[in-house]
């Protein structure tokens, strides 16, 4: 593999799992998962470990079925933001290997170590060596699939490397027809239960049948099925099924500018009246404006969505409205929201509400206004109270209304991405 590029997929073994196991040594051979909500026994499993597994417990199971597979099993609740702080550790880890490392999941990542091979020996020790370390700093098993390319690394990781004993497999392009087309077509990347479905009733039962299928003819195949716009997505499967990816590492990828900021939330109940769902409108209208305070974004367009509670004959709408001048000041995207809901809202019970801001300009350049004098005084007060809440939590200050019985700020506050931190 000497002339082309060396890529790995990096993934850590049942991540939320192996977190907490490193965390806690007295559970180390005990059977652990993590899972949605302890208490309810309907909660989800997130993460199982090894130990957990080989008693059949799996992933997005209900913690009730795996209870009665692994009576003894330990069931801990997540914790979002450790496991965020730990994935960033490990990508200061790999990025003191080589610059070129791309998250992928918060559990694998992707490294082009074409660089820096010659300081560490083959892909295999260099591998072996990361493995190593992260084992030792931060108690988690991490695999690696290598190969020339982002794909042929991804599935030798996900097909091989987690069924090795050493946890490192490469996959080389050179012996496809013994390694990836013997396998069956489900096991493709990018290839979910419903394709799988599509292509053995096309006759491809394996990766090799389907890499096989000259490219006219399998757009052919796929044109009859799926209609006349099929014609990427058969030239994208079949250079998958190939090995052929041509898409490079790239750092930073995930920090593009957003096309739009929003939150969303489902409330505990059923709010019927116009001042409880303002308050909601007001407590996600200041997280989605601090969020893009802290990214240096305005945004030109509010949309505002509210969901009833009945999901048999579904209510709501969600509309927006450009403002007269972007902005990032929480009250005036407030005051935008109300607007649209006063003029959107049936008056049916809501049970889910989000607020979003799009169209966005840099928050350095703005109009001054000759009919808003206090802007720069009010833009002043926000950063403050933001570096209050990035130093001491979001719940450190809060507005008078997210105390009244329909706030919802101070318990968003506890989570990260709808589970507790």
């Amino acid at each position: 593999m000497s002339h082309n590029k060396v890529i790995m997929l990096a993934d850590c073994q049942s991540f939320y799992a192996s977190v907490e196991k490193a965390e806690r040594p007295e559970y180390r051979d005990l059977p652990v998962v993590v899972a949605g909500d302890p208490e309810r026994r309907s909660g989800i499993i997130l993460a199982a470990c090894p130990i957990a597994k080989s008693f059949g417990v799996t992933t997005a199971e209900r913690i009730g079925d795996s209870l009665a597979k692994c009576p003894n099993l330990i069931i801990i609740k997540p914790r979002m933001q450790l496991y965020i702080d730990t994935s960033m550790m490990i990508t200061n880890i790999y990025q003191s290997y080589t610059d070129l490392v791309e998250p992928y999941s918060i559990d694998e990542q992707f490294l082009d170590v074409t660089g820096s091979l010659h300081l560490y020996g083959s892909p295999d020790e260099l591998a072996h060596h990361i493995q190593t370390r992260i084992q030792a700093e931060l108690g988690v098993y991490t695999r690696f699939g290598i190969a020339e390319n982002k794909i042929l690394a991804k599935t030798a990781c996900d097909n091989y490397a987690k069924k090795n004993n050493s946890g490192i497999y490469t996959l080389s392009k050179d012996n496809l027809q013994d390694t990836l087309w013997t396998l069956p077509v489900s096991k493709m990347f990018m290839v979910g239960s419903r394709m799988t479905r599509h292509f053995q009733s096309m006759g491809l039962e394996t990766i090799g049948q389907l890499a096989a299928t000259p490219l006219d003819k399998l757009k052919l195949m796929m044109r009859r099925k799926f209609g006349k716009n099929s014609d990427i997505n058969a030239e994208l499967y079949w250079n998958i099924a190939n090995g052929i990816d041509k898409s490079p590492v790239t750092p930073g990828t995930h920090q593009v500018a957003p096309k739009a900021v929003g939150h969303m939330m489902t409330l505990p109940r059923d709010y019927g009246k116009l001042e409880e769902i303002k308050v909601v409108l007001l407590e996600l209208t200041e997280l989605v404006c601090q969020r893009c305070r802290g990214k240096g974004y305005m945004g030109h367009v509010v949309s505002v969505g509210l969901m009833g509670a009945d999901y048999d004959r579904p209510t709501g709408f969600s509309r927006q409205m450009k403002m007269d001048d972007p902005t990032n000041v929480t009250n005036q995207v407030y005051r935008a929201a109300v607007e649209l809901m006063q003029r959107h809202w049936d008056g049916y019970p809501v049970r889910k509400v989000g607020v979003s801001l799009s169209q966005f300009s840099q928050d350095d350049e703005y109009q001054l206004s000759l009919f808003d004098p206090h802007r720069e005084k009010t833009m002043a007060l926000e950063r403050a109270t933001d570096a209050l809440k990035r130093k001491y939590g979001d719940a450190t200050i809060l507005r008078a209304v997210s105390i009244t019985d329909a706030g919802q700020a101070q318990h968003r506050s506890e989570k990260i991405g709808g589970h507790y931190k």
